[in-house]
């Protein structure tokens, strides 16, 4: 009994750490479809261009602002669905950081691109789809281009940041794979328009930001588990 005690033990103690901290953390609702309890406007202000309709946040203008989660993440698993308007712009970054130093939250926070692929113009933009939905914006283009559903269409995104990893799934299918540090990440940034920001994607932690590209966009069922 005590062998068998003994060995249970240490197979525990050898698990990979990847898999260990995959149970961590247990998933929080981001937004209860209801109010914005949790968000804030990037570095503040008035906010009542975004909407609460039928259990989604809308930008229902231009001029909204950029949303802010008041909670910080560094290793996390986020999950919600977004909606784009016709010839429609959006994103999802991550790791924002607010500061007079920064202009915007795409200053800090790489961005997982929410876009109307078949009629913005910014789809046609970039090198080999990195422009595209699903993309990690300007470094990386997704491996399906099929995986997205066209505008006025619900998607599902999953986005998780974990130890220096990153994957961007789309309706089910993981379109990129990508480093969130050290030399790949820098070599992917250096061939980047973000290769002279100062700030950009090296902050380690950060909140979850939604775009304001001038767009109508609407985004639901927000939760997230930290890793």
């Amino acid at each position: 009994m005590y062998v068998l005690g003994a060995m249970l033990v240490a197979l525990i103690a050898f698990q990979p750490a990847e898999s260990v901290a995959q149970k961590k953390g247990k998933w929080v609702s981001l937004f209860d479809g209801k109010s914005f309890d949790g968000w804030k406007k990037w570095k503040g202000g008035d906010i009542s261009k975004w909407k609460v309709e039928d259990g989604a946040m809308v930008l229902t203008e231009k001029g909204g602002g950029d949303l802010l989660t008041v909670n910080q993440y560094d290793n996390f698993e986020l999950e919600m669905e977004w909606k784009i308007s016709e010839g429609g712009n959006s994103g999802v970054m991550y790791h924002v950081q607010e500061g007079e130093k920064y202009c915007c939250p795409y200053s800090t926070g790489p961005e997982i691109q929410v876009l109307d692929d078949a009629k913005h113009p910014d789809s046609f933009a970039g090198k080999e789809g990195n422009h595209k939905s699903g993309s990690l914006y300007d470094m990386l283009p997704p491996n399906d281009l099929k995986a997205v559903k066209p505008a006025g269409e619900w998607n599902k995104m999953r986005l998780v940041i974990n130890n220096g990893k990153g994957e961007s799934w789309l309706n089910g299918k993981k379109v990129v794979d990508f480093p969130t540090k050290g030399a790949e990440w820098d070599a992917m940034v250096a061939k980047s328009k973000f290769k002279t920001w100062q700030g950009f994607g090296n902050q380690g932690k950060g909140s979850i930001a939604l775009q304001d590209h001038g767009d109508k966009v609407w985004y639901r069922n927000i939760r997230i588990r930290e890793l």
